[in-house]
């Protein structure tokens, strides 16, 4: 088909342009008269038209006809102006007519937005997407020649053609206008089932953190359904019913009808960033931070618009908000570490109250460890790290916060060994010492610490547990086993000898014995590794000396043997439970 067609003169004229020179004032005329028949049984204002019948309810010839129409009718009106046509009164009928027209289509809008036609299925809504590069080339204003009169029985569609047959006869304010109230409404209905009320408090700062709590879950799911469904759903329907209109046009539409749901569920995490913050907050205000940032590349795309920036940019201040107030509760935590001055002694050495606290939130945190990588690098730790070996991370997006649980760790075990230096006995600080540092490490390896701190870091704080239990071996028994004869030794020569070596041994191990006896090592398998190194130490020492010299008593010197070999590994079997009894 020919886009153009050469005049006598030989200059080439637009068939648009040639349809007007045969458009004539007949014809202008024949569509009005035959638009009129059309538009008047539709009319709204007629007595005889019926209120509850739509246009678009089943038949879709009728509204195939009744869009032609109007079509018709603006080329007719275009032709009598640019004609300056004395017949004013066909001009005016025709101007009556299109105002007719629109108002059928206005209440034709009204309904099917509210009688539940347009409850949308996105994965239908996307199939049909229109591209927004298409989009943009569209004008509010059209071209009548562009404008698609089909109608089809998607409700989507007709949507689309109303709005066409609207915006090109110069009602767009309306249909827009009619759009946004009703789609708003219905937005608004949809977001109250999700809990959206509960957002708006005046009373958030003033709420007990428990009370805040409840809301903070119902929030952390309405968040995922306003972005993904109902954000999502009016961003997609605003594209297809107004793909004819300007992407400005577009946007405003879709703007005004999510505006105030979207600044209400997006200024929450801000509120709650500025509640009364406490360690025990830590962990919502985390889940807040990581539920927008995953949701951010869609949150991008829908408010991608300078039209939506307001919004967008509500969104940004609360993840800004949220992250600096993680900030603050996770620096807060160190400080009170670093100033917990308790000088209060731990029964038999077992587990410090400030070793679990510290613990126990020292682990959870690790469970958000690339939230906390992404504070991080908002907020860099200040904290010096002299004498500090830094984890090794394979992982990028957590080498923050491996580098930064790893350093809360050391503050915690440095504030451990001054609390183990206030224990008078030695041997019982190097158990407390040993106590805290393995439940320490069990702690790393019964959650995600492991993987961030790594198996070097495991490898050397095992190490130092060994460490600390071998010298509270070494000064706890050295007393004991220095009363016993060297393996093989030949020094006690005589009965009396051997006697006095045996008293030696029987004070020196009921002194040792009762002074540990409410001494306890909490966890299993330290406590029976230290009890067995203990005895591989001592009863093979006190057997052979036992088996050597005590053959060698005449019967009144019997009373000095307190112990056999197997009395004294059953004593030693009892240690550590913190209520043994010689």
């Amino acid at each position: 088909m020919l886009a153009s067609k050469p005049n006598k003169l030989g200059n080439i004229i637009p068939l648009q342009k040639m349809a007007s020179l045969f458009f004539s004032e007949t014809t202008a005329e024949e569509n009005i008269k035959y638009a009129e028949i059309i538009i008047r049984k539709w009319d709204i204002d007629s007595p005889s038209v019926n209120k509850v019948t739509s246009l678009f309810q089943d038949e879709t010839k009728e509204a195939k006809d009744f869009l032609k129409c109007v079509k018709d009718l603006r080329r007719a009106r275009k032709f009598l102006i640019s004609q300056n046509s004395v017949s004013n009164n066909k001009l005016v009928l025709a101007e009556n007519l299109i105002e007719i027209a629109m108002k059928r289509l206005e209440k034709e809008l009204y309904k099917i937005l509210s009688d539940g036609k347009c409850i949308l299925d996105l994965e239908s809504i996307s199939s049909t997407r229109y591209s927004s590069d298409a989009s943009t080339k569209c004008d509010d204003s059209g071209s009548e020649d562009e404008v698609d009169t089909s109608v089809s029985s998607s409700p989507i569609s007709d949507l689309k053609s109303i709005a066409d047959c609207m915006i090109s006869s110069g009602y767009s304010k309306e249909c827009v206008n009619i759009f946004t109230l009703m789609r708003k409404s219905t937005l608004e209905d949809n977001m109250n089932k999700i809990g959206i009320d509960r957002f708006k408090s005046s009373r958030i700062h003033k709420m007990k953190w428990e009370s805040l709590e409840d809301i903070v879950k119902v929030w952390l799911r309405a968040l995922t359904v306003s972005v993904k469904t109902n954000f999502n759903r009016e961003k997609l329907l605003c594209e297809q019913v107004f793909s004819s209109a300007s992407i400005t046009t577009r946007e405003s539409c879709f703007c005004d009808i999510i505006r105030d749901s979207a600044m209400t569920i997006f200024k929450f995490p801000e509120q709650v960033a500025e509640h009364k913050r406490s360690p025990k907050n830590t962990f919502r205000l985390m889940e807040l931070y990581e539920t927008i940032s995953d949701l951010w590349p869609e949150i991008d795309l829908l408010l991608c618009h300078e039209i939506t920036s307001d919004i967008k940019s509500q969104a940004l201040s609360s993840l800004r908000k949220l992250a600096n107030a993680i900030h603050i509760v996770v620096s807060e935590f160190e400080s009170t570490i670093n100033k917990d001055s308790s000088k209060t002694q731990v029964p038999g050495g077992g587990i410090h109250q400030l070793s679990q606290s510290a613990m126990n939130y020292i682990s959870s945190l690790a469970a958000y460890a690339k939230t906390l990588s992404d504070v991080l690098t908002i907020h860099p730790s200040v904290s010096p790290k002299t004498h500090f070996e830094v984890p090794k991370s394979d992982d990028p997006s957590t080498k923050n916060a491996s580098t930064h649980l790893a350093w809360l760790i050391q503050v915690l075990l440095c504030k451990i060994d001054t609390k183990g230096a206030f224990y008078k006995e030695v041997a019982l600080s190097y158990l407390f010492l040993a106590n805290n540092l393995h439940f320490i490490l069990e702690k790393v390896l019964t959650s995600n610490l492991e993987t961030l701190l790594g198996e070097k870091w495991v490898t050397r704080h095992a190490r130092k547990v060994r460490v600390f239990a071998s010298k509270y071996e070494l000064v706890a028994w050295n007393k004991v086993l220095s009363s016993l004869p060297q393996k093989n030794s030949t020094d006690l020569s005589s009965p009396e000898a051997a006697k006095e070596c045996l008293r030696s041994f029987n004070v020196a191990f009921e002194e040792t014995y009762k002074k540990q006896m409410t001494w306890i090592v909490t966890d299993g398998l330290l406590r029976d590794e230290m009890k067995s190194s203990i005895a591989k130490k001592l009863v093979p020492r006190y057997t052979e000396f036992f088996d050597r010299y005590v053959g060698m008593f005449i019967e009144e010197d019997q009373d000095l043997v307190r112990f056999s070999p197997d009395d004294l590994a059953n004593y030693l079997s009892d240690l550590f439970y913190g209520n043994a009894v010689l």
